[in-house]
């Protein structure tokens, strides 16, 4: 007799047990062959400096009022979106299937790759560029992150500045790489040669 209790597994088709659940439009199938072995860090706040108010989910989910604020007139009609969003509390959402191809990285080269899109899964941190974060941030990344080295053959994990250069800064100066680096227990080789 099998005694066990039942298990439920952490993933369901792409999708994470642990993060609260809004699919995002803005996706699109992997190419064939992709490996998925790239872990991109991001920041975002809508509009800039404000925190909790759903504009991020909105976005994502291309339900943005434009003209809510005078910043989304700037990013009017913009289509895009993350695997995963943290916010400051530390709250994991998923937006789209890590097995599919989200819309984050924009035009991009790592790792002797272009169109990181292809082969990497993008989480973004509720916050501004070279701000700080919060460690209920930093305990969901490594968590999720760990989570997807157990899933994906993940061997980089980077920022949006190191794979967009000259592009983008996000997340900046003030996310700790070498916090994040601990937590996962990881060697040097899976982060940028700058962090």
């Amino acid at each position: 007799m099998n005694t066990s209790p039942e298990t439920v597994p952490l993933w369901n088709k792409g999708w994470y047990r642990f993060a609260r659940e809004q699919a995002s439009p803005n996706y699109g199938s992997r190419p064939a062959g992709a490996r998925i072995d790239l872990i991109v860090v991001h920041s975002i706040s809508l509009p800039p400096g404000e925190f909790g108010n759903g504009q991020i989910q909105r976005l994502f989910a291309n339900q943005l009022d434009w003209d809510a604020h005078p910043y989304f007139q700037s990013i009017r009609g913009l289509e895009v979106s993350a695997h995963f969003f943290i916010s400051r509390n530390g709250e994991l959402w998923q937006f789209v299937s890590c097995d599919d191809r989200a819309w984050h990285a924009g035009e991009s080269f790592y790792r002797g790759r272009a169109s990181c899109n292809d082969d990497s899964i993008g989480i973004e941190l509720e916050g501004l560029e070279d701000g700080l974060f919060e460690s209920a941030q930093y305990e969901t990344l490594a968590s999720i992150s760990a989570a997807l080295l157990r899933q994906y053959p993940v061997t980089h994990l980077a920022g949006h500045e190191h794979i967009a250069r000259g592009r983008k800064q996000d997340p900046g100066a003030g996310f700790d790489w070498p916090l994040l680096q601990r937590a996962l227990g990881l060697p040097a080789k899976y982060f940028p040669e700058s962090v």
